[in-house]
């Protein structure tokens, strides 16, 4: 059977993270250019052979320009060094209706870890223009220490300005290439 493959459409995916500050609120970032690429075996999407997820660390925006600009320097992502996110997905599990797990390899600067995410298959359609798609949410949490995201700053009181815990969401569709 031949390979199909698909590709994300950005005006109906969206991918966000969200972190703790001063552990009393949480703000939400968003990496507003990015690329997902997946080849399946079949067109119901119960299984996967690879998955690719970029961000384009510049991309970053959390509606703050001092944070964002501050987030792309060396204390975080270094985007002049590192100007990408990559996840690889491997393996793509189901492990009960409609949800699945994907296990992978993430890249931050220039640091690679295994992490798996859960996902929630929405389904698949064809849209008015004559396009499959498939949808798709996207959670899991990271520890940005480990991948070098190190920077932190403690208050007078002794809390901490930033989580080490980031929570990962994406809603993502995919349109079928072939």
């Amino acid at each position: 059977m031949a390979t199909i493959k698909w590709i994300s459409d950005p005006t109906h995916s969206e991918v966000q993270f969200k972190v703790k500050h001063l552990m009393i609120t949480t703000v939400t970032g968003y990496f507003k250019k990015f690329n997902v690429e997946a080849e399946t075996d079949n067109a119901e999407f119960s299984s996967a052979g690879k998955v690719v997820f970029t961000a384009d660390v510049n991309s970053i925006d959390t509606n703050n320009e001092q944070r964002d600009t501050h987030l792309k320097s060396a204390d975080f992502f270094h985007a002049e060094q590192f100007n990408q996110v990559r996840f690889v997905g491997n393996k793509y599990e189901k492990v009960g209706g409609d949800k699945y797990k994907l296990h992978g390899d993430l890249t931050i600067r220039d640091i690679t870890k295994p992490v798996t995410v859960d996902v929630e298959f929405g389904g698949i359609v064809v849209d008015p223009y004559g396009q499959t798609k498939a949808g798709f949410t996207v959670s899991g949490k990271i520890n940005r220490k480990e991948f070098g995201l190190t920077w932190n700053a403690v208050t007078e009181a002794g809390s901490v300005v930033v989580s080490d815990e980031i929570k990962l969401l994406a809603e993502v569709q995919l349109v079928k290439q072939n």
